[in-house]
């Protein structure tokens, strides 16, 4: 069954944040997304110049429209617009027993402020309600009072946070200065996940909490534990972010559409690879075919990219100097869960998973005829590998 998610967020005329990118990364990810629109927003990259609130009786309108209907596995809650808002729907989600994931949005990318002091106050009841909340640092330290300029007060802001308001809570690290950006998340038992990453420079940032938090939410809807939620999240959102499309004058919005086979939510069949005899003819045969090139390394392995994201391969492979030594690569977001499960259901593995060189990381069997089939995982690398060609 598709997971159902409702957002209840702001939207954003400019698409970049808000209900807009709300609504792409759900279908992205394999969700059906309904809303609550509880704002309309005059915004684009540069900023926010006008907001009108809707009024919380036809907030509360939208979510039981949906509820009472279609019902929702999961629930996102981005920018409330006011006071009264918050704490209406707060009411209304207090019963519901479905994972609800709240980013406690104040202030635009742009700088615009979104929530008045009022409304961060109401922002408790709605956190008490949730399964996950997940500030940044400026967030986090309006939020607790204290300081967030490093990664220790993150870590403590987020401690504290998350044992006043008895829920999970996502520190995220964005803000934090340094080449590596850390996220961390503290759960209501006590148990602490860290996820870590080189930073992504770019000035397409518009939306990547919204994203991250519906991302979230979806894999909640779809049963995924939180912390796998979250790193499936994170992975959604730095492809997005590199894949952006480079518009607006300032801060653009990010490249959802272009993230397709790289993230669940379940096995996803996006690699070929074939032999060659003649590298440069090889190459100029798939290139003309109309393949983009990402990977060259002259006389042993190509790479291309297809639309719609899957990707192919050439490759020397002494052990099929001859045609017919193809392989087919299935991506699984948890390679070592899905072999243990295959392995249960009675396959046998020529190689069990490993961490190659190129970064990927992979187990081979074989079909019942032979045919070989590897199953990996690579993430961003796939598609943005280190010394990736834009030729």
């Amino acid at each position: 069954m598709t997971a159902r998610v409702l957002i209840i967020a702001g939207s954003d005329s400019g698409g970049g944040a808000g209900i807009q990118a709300d609504i792409r990364t759900v279908t992205m990810l394999g969700g059906h997304a309904m809303t609550a629109i509880t704002a309309i927003t005059a915004q684009n990259t540069l900023g926010v110049t006008a907001v009108h609130p809707v009024p919380a009786d036809i907030v509360l309108a939208q979510i039981d429209a949906c509820l009472s209907d279609i019902g929702a596995d999961a629930i996102k809650i981005g920018m409330v617009g006011s006071a009264a808002t918050a704490a209406a729907v707060a009411d209304r989600l207090s019963a519901l027993t479905i994972p609800i994931v709240f980013d406690p949005v104040m202030i635009a990318t742009s700088g615009s402020v979104l929530a008045d002091p009022p409304t961060i106050a109401a922002f408790e009841r709605l956190m008490a309600c949730a399964s996950v909340v997940t500030p940044n640092a400026p967030e986090l330290a309006a939020l607790t009072g204290m300081v967030v300029d490093g990664h220790d007060q993150l870590c403590a802001a987020a401690a504290a946070l998350a044992s006043r308001v008895g829920t999970a809570v996502l520190a995220k690290g964005g803000h934090v200065a340094g080449e590596r950006v850390r996220d961390l998340l503290f759960e209501p038992d006590g148990r602490q996940f860290a996820f870590e990453d080189d930073r992504i420079e770019t000035g397409s940032t518009h939306g990547t909490g919204c994203t991250l938090a519906s991302a979230i939410a979806t894999g909640l809807a779809q049963g995924l534990a939180l912390p796998q939620a979250v790193g499936r999240a994170r992975l959604f959102v730095r492809l997005a972010l590199r894949d952006a499309p480079g518009l607006g004058a300032g801060h653009g919005p990010m490249g959802h559409p272009s993230v397709r086979l790289d993230v669940g939510p379940g096995m996803r069949l996006n690699q070929v690879t074939v032999g060659f005899a003649d590298y440069a003819a090889s190459v100029a045969f798939y290139r003309t075919l109309g393949l983009r090139q990402i990977v060259d390394s002259p006389g042993h392995y190509a790479r291309f990219e297809a639309e719609g994201g899957a990707t192919f391969s050439i490759h020397a492979d002494p052990d099929h100097p001859a045609p017919g030594g193809t392989i087919v690569y299935f991506e699984c977001d948890d390679l070592d869960a899905e072999v243990a499960r295959l392995k249960a259901a009675g396959l046998v593995f020529a190689q069990d998973p490993v961490d190659q060189d190129w970064l990927w990381r992979e187990a081979r069997l074989a079909d019942p005829f032979g045919n070989p089939v590897c199953l990996y995982h690579a993430g961003e690398i796939r598609r943005h590998p280190p010394r990736r060609i834009d030729a």
